[in-house]
């Protein structure tokens, strides 16, 4: 699936092709921690799928626990996290669905790292739910 998206700001675009059937959820520490929510949602793409059109990332490398190294990548101006990779030649990015303007196309397949799932965070079918910003 054909892709493209951005930051906030606009100061960063990209293009991708994405498997719709590769979206992933991580309920990790790492990734609620970077993205200051309980989960993060990604989709993979290829290196050879993935092209940075406009503006370029800063980049994080974090070290997890188990010692591996990840790129964070993410806009210098508006903070907006952009994609994951390997530190060395990457063969795919977890592109950040929030940041794909096809999001609405791209519906979690799986969860990882669910021994960190926040509970709360595993049903709000329950919640008062509002339309837009009061």
């Amino acid at each position: 699936m054909k892709i493209d998206g951005g930051c906030h700001c606009g100061n960063i675009t990209f293009v991708a092709e994405a498997d719709p059937g590769q979206v992933t959820i991580c309920h990790c520490t790492d990734c609620q921690i970077l993205t200051g929510s309980a989960f993060r949602v990604v989709v993979r793409a290829p290196r050879d799928k993935f092209e940075l059109r406009g503006g370029k990332p800063k980049i994080y490398v974090k070290t997890a626990e188990s010692g591996m190294k990840r790129v964070q990548a993410f806009c210098p101006e508006c903070g907006t996290p952009i994609y994951s990779t390997t530190p060395t030649d990457p063969q795919f990015y977890g592109l950040r669905v929030g940041t794909i303007r096809q999001r609405a196309q791209l519906g979690p397949k799986k969860q990882q790292w669910c021994r960190s799932a926040l509970d709360w965070a595993q049903d709000i079918h329950a919640l008062q739910k509002v339309d837009k910003q009061q």
